[in-house]
C-alpha cells in the first residue's frame, strides 16, 4: 500500500496553545513511517513547516505521490500531545484539500482529539476515521488490510451517523522501535534548539542543527493535571541499541543539541554513560526528586544542558492535591534543584497555580532558587484536558463537547494566561468555525 504521512503547516492565531510554536520532528509520523516501510509498504512523509509547503503545495506533492492512505496528525509532534491546541482547523483545512486533490484515498486522523474524543473528532475533520492512542502499529493494521472500525484503535461513522469503534486508546509496543531516520532537508532546517536557554560558547553547538528523541514513553506517575488517559500513558523503555544508532546518525547530519521527548527522563545509567564522550548536548524533562546526586553529576557529564523538572507545588498538601507522590520535602526540593545547577547550564522549576499556596512563600521560593541561578517560573493557571484526571474531577467522562467545555471553562476562571500567548485566546468556535462544514 500507498501510505502519506502528514504533518500540517502549523499556525496558532487566537489559541491557547502552550507548546513550542517551532518545528519539531513529528515522532508519531517517523515512526509509523519505519514499521510501514520494514512491512513492504510505500511512504511519503511530509511536515509543512520543515518542507516549507503551505496547505494547497502539501495537497498537490500528495495527489503526485497517488497515495492510498493519507495519514494526518491533529498535533504538532508527540512532544506536544499532552497539551495540544484544542482546535482543529489546521488539520481540517488540510484534509479538505487533500479530499479533493486525494479523492481515492483514505484519510485517517491520529492525535490526542480522536483519542479522547473519537467521535467528535470525526465530524469536525471529516476524516474517514481516526486513531484512537498511540498510532504507529494502528496505521500499520490499517495499511495492511484491517478494516477501519474493526482494527482495535479505530473509530468511525457509520452511514447513519453513529459511532463504530473498535476498543479504546492503544499503545504501540515501543521498546523495539527500530532507528528513525530524518531527510536530511529537514534536519538542515531543524535551528530550533528546544528548551535550551544556556549562554552560547566556543564549542556549545548552538549553530549546529537540533533535533528530538524518543527513550522511553509513558510515565509511571498519575499526576491528576496531566494528559495521559487516552496516550502515552504506560512507562516503557526503548532498547538501547536503536536509540543510539538513531542519535549517530542524527550526530552523522551534523545536529549538535538533542531533545528527549520522553513525558518523564527517568534516570537511566546505560544511555548516560553511553552519551558521555559522543560530544552532544541534549535537553530533557523530568522530576527532581527521582535523582540522586551521582546522577545528576553523570547527566551532566553526559552532555545535558536543560533540565525542565516538575516541582508544580510548595506545599506538601498542594502535591498530594496534585497526586504527585512526591517523597522530598519542598526545602529538599529546592536543595535537589540547586544541586543539578552545578552540573547543568540551565534548571527550570515549573511551578502551577494550586489553591492554597501562599504568594509569598512562592516568591520567596523563586527569589531563593533564581539566586543560584536555578528559574522558578510564575505559577501558571492549568487547562482541563479531556484526557487529565482533573477533567473528569470536574466534569466526568468526555463526550463530544468535552474540549468545548474545557475551553470555556479555562476561559473563563482566569483573566492572565501564559506570557508565549501573543493573541487573545478566542472561544474554540470560534476558532474551529471551518470544521463546521463538510
Amino acid at each position: 500500500m500507498k501510505v502519506a504521512l502528514l504533518n500540517p503547516p502549523w499556525s496558532f492565531e487566537h489559541s491557547i496553545y502552550f507548546g513550542c510554536r517551532a518545528p519539531h520532528l513529528p515522532i508519531e509520523l517517523g515512526a509509523s513511517q519505519v514499521l510501514l516501510e520494514r512491512a513492504g509498504h510505500d511512504t511519503l512523509l511530509h511536515d509543512g513547516l520543515l518542507d516549507g509547503l503551505d496547505i494547497l503545495a502539501m495537497a498537490a506533492a500528495c495527489a503526485a505521490f497517488r497515495p492510498d492512505m493519507v495519514v494526518v496528525t491533529t498535533a504538532p509532534t508527540y512532544l506536544f500531545w499532552r497539551c495540544a491546541q484544542p482546535e482543529l482547523r489546521i488539520p481540517r483545512l488540510l484534509l479538505d484539500a487533500l479530499r479533493d486533490a486525494c479523492p481515492d484515498a483514505r484519510l485517517v486522523a491520529v492525535g490526542p482529539h480522536g483519542s479522547a474524543t473519537p467521535e467528535a473528532a470525526l465530524r469536525k475533520l471529516g476524516a474517514d476515521v481516526v486513531v484512537r492512542g498511540e498510532c504507529e502499529e494502528v496505521v500499520l493494521a490499517l495499511a495492511e488490510g484491517g478494516m477501519p472500525g474493526t482494527v482495535p484503535g479505530t473509530a468511525v461513522l457509520r452511514p447513519d451517523g453513529s459511532l463504530l469503534a473498535n476498543g479504546g486508546p492503544q499503545a504501540t509496543r515501543f521498546t523495539d522501535l527500530p532507528a528513525l531516520r530524518w531527510p536530511d532537508r529537514w534536519i538542515a532546517r531543524h535551528a530550533h534548539h528546544h528548551h535550551r536557554y544556556d549562554q552560547p560558547h566556543p564549542g556549545s553547538g548552538h549553530d549546529l542543527p537540533g533535533a528530538e528523541v524518543e527513550a522511553s514513553r509513558g510515565c509511571p506517575y498519575s499526576c491528576s493535571f496531566c494528559a495521559k488517559i487516552d496516550f502515552r500513558d504506560g512507562y516503557r523503555r526503548r532498547a538501547l541499541e536503536p536509540l543510539l544508532e538513531e542519535i549517530d546518525a542524527l550526530r552523522a547530519q551534523g545536529v549538535g543539541y538533542l531533545y528527549f521527548i520522553d513525558e518523564i527522563f527517568l534516570p537511566n545509567r546505560p544511555l548516560l554513560e553511553a552519551l558521555v564522550g559522543r560530544g552532544l548536548k541534549f535537553g530533557v524533562q523530568t522530576r527532581i526528586d527521582l535523582w540522586k546526586p551521582d546522577m545528576l553529576a553523570l547527566l551532566g557529564a553526559a552532555g545535558c544542558v536543560s533540565i525542565e523538572a516538575g516541582v508544580e507545588s510548595l506545599t506538601v498538601e498542594g502535591r498530594a492535591e496534585l497526586d504527585k507522590n512526591c517523597k522530598l520535602s519542598t526545602d529538599e526540593l529546592a536543595d535537589r534543584l540547586i544541586l543539578a545547577k552545578r552540573h547543568v547550564a540551565f534548571v527550570q522549576a515549573n511551578l502551577i497555580q494550586v489553591s492554597g499556596d501562599d504568594p509569598a512563600l512562592v516568591a520567596a521560593w523563586r527569589e531563593r532558587l533564581q539566586a543560584a541561578g536555578v528559574w522558578a517560573n510564575d505559577p501558571v493557571p492549568l487547562y482541563p484536558y479531556p484526557s487529565s484526571p482533573d477533567y473528569r474531577k470536574l466534569f466526568g467522562a468526555p463526550d463530544d463537547q468535552a474540549w468545548e467545555r474545557a475551553h470555556a471553562h479555562y476561559l473563563g476562571l482566569f483573566e492572565r494566561l501564559s506570557d508565549i500567548q501573543d493573541d487573545a485566546p478566542l472561544p474554540l468556535g470560534a476558532l474551529e468555525s471551518v470544521c463546521c462544514v463538510r
